[in-house]
């Protein structure tokens, strides 16, 4: 996969992580740790147009062809206020 293919995946990534985390901040809802991931957990780098792990030929791994927003561990009192709200949106 092309390093421009590489780094529109993270930046999509990026971009879901950071409205998902605002969608929750306006529901009162805070998950500790959240964060871009690939399947591997590479390090990802701070540029999403300078992929980490990327070959002489420009190619990132398979592993890093894609990347996850990993939401981390939260709190049960969190977990039942996360699903309040996801109930609340499925009834609209």
């Amino acid at each position: 996969m092309p390093k421009s293919a590489t780094s529109a995946k993270l930046r999509e990534a990026l971009a879901a992580r950071d409205a998902l985390a605002a969608a929750l901040t306006r529901a009162g809802i805070q998950l500790p740790a959240m964060d871009v991931r690939t399947p591997w957990n590479e390090a990802l780098p701070e540029d999403p147009d300078q992929p980490a792990g990327v070959d002489e030929d420009g190619r990132a791994p398979t592993s890093a062809q894609y990347a996850l927003v990993h939401l981390g561990v939260c709190s049960a009192p969190v977990a039942v206020a996360l699903a309040a709200v996801i109930a609340e949106g499925a009834h609209r």
